[in-house]
């Protein structure tokens, strides 16, 4: 397979000085002192600099709870944010005042969204295989894999060599949404593809060496506690880019994964062609894979620990889906005379 991609890589932590002077950036350490995934990070630094922009540029510590709460109001009422949208701006403002200002907010008397959250869009399974067969050929594995793994963009991305477990057959995915680990199904259809993708993958990585590309990425301090992983097949990326990019971490041009507005694009154009006019997307695969066990009757509790819900309330909403494709009710235009 062949990628093409010259974007910059973004899900790399960007690098910020042992004693930073500037505000965010003191914030960026701090999230980072406490782990949060690197998502998190970026969603509470956008969600700090709008509510700083809101205050017109006073700094937060001059700032309290009766500001948060117009805000909040703000988002609502003028913004008409969802309940999501609402929820994580008020979590990002509640760490900012809470722990890194250590300036509690306490009770908060705002505008609550009230638009309930959506039932999620799915495929039919006939929709999900035209629309993979739509797909550009060089992201169509990554679009098997979001319909027969459940797997989220970003982890797709971010599969690794090593995490495919053939011998076992499941898949380990790494850091997931809150930075939890889990299995999660290994399609037999998909090992022919996943083993031919490998060898794509062994042919590319050895040139690499032998052009001295410096190493993949590696997360946390692996780098310096494993170096020769690095060099190792198992921990390149299972769908490489097609060029190198600069690492901002280390400032090193490396080969990263392909860009996920790459896969984005394809899938976004294969929808169109397959003419499904749902408002679709990469995730409705993974919403089609939770909906389609359910139809086979999967327990939801072991299709929870397959998604990664923290929450079986997460799950549940699938049985919401469920009863929207029941045929429990007939229309009076299909009845007989």
């Amino acid at each position: 397979m062949d990628y093409v991609s010259a974007l910059p890589i973004d899900d790399i932590p960007t690098p910020i000085p042992a004693n930073p002077a500037r505000f965010i950036d003191q914030y960026r350490l701090f999230m980072r002192q406490q782990g949060k995934s690197y998502s998190t990070e970026k969603a509470y630094v956008y969600w700090a600099l709008y509510y700083i922009r809101f205050c017109n540029k006073d700094h937060p510590n001059t700032r309290g709870a009766e500001d948060v709460t117009a805000f909040l109001t703000h988002l609502v009422t003028q913004r008409y944010v969802s309940v999501n949208t609402q929820k994580t701006a008020l979590n990002a403002l509640a760490c900012l005042y809470n722990q890194f200002l250590k300036q509690p907010l306490g009770e908060l008397s705002f505008h609550y969204a009230k638009r309930p959250p959506r039932i999620p869009t799915v495929f039919s399974h006939q929709e999900a295989k035209r629309v993979i067969q739509a797909v550009h050929p060089s992201v169509q594995l990554i679009a098997q894999l979001f319909y027969g793994s459940g797997l989220r963009l970003s982890e797709a991305l971010r599969l690794r060599i090593k995490d495919v477990d053939f011998a076992m057959s499941y898949i380990v995915v790494r850091d997931g949404k809150g930075n939890k680990d889990r299995t999660t199904l290994l399609p037999k259809s998909l090992v022919a593809a996943l083993r031919q993708q490998i060898e794509v993958v062994r042919k590319r990585h050895e040139q690499d060496m032998v052009d001295g590309v410096n190493p993949v990425y590696m997360p946390y301090a692996l780098t310096r506690k494993y170096p020769k992983y690095a060099r190792e097949l198992g921990w390149q990326f299972m769908f490489p880019s097609s060029s190198l990019s600069i690492d901002p971490r280390a400032e090193l041009e490396r080969r990263h994964h392909i860009h996920r507005c790459t896969v984005q694009k394809h899938v976004h154009g294969a929808i169109r062609a397959a003419e499904i006019y749902k408002q679709a997307s990469c995730h409705t695969f993974r919403h089609s894979f939770a909906t389609r066990l359910l139809q086979k009757g999967f327990d939801l509790r072991k299709i929870q620990q397959l998604m990664g819900h923290s929450d079986i309330k997460t799950t549940e909403i699938y049985l919401h889906v469920l009863e929207n494709l029941g045929d429990w009710v007939v229309s009076p235009m299909d009845e007989d005379e």
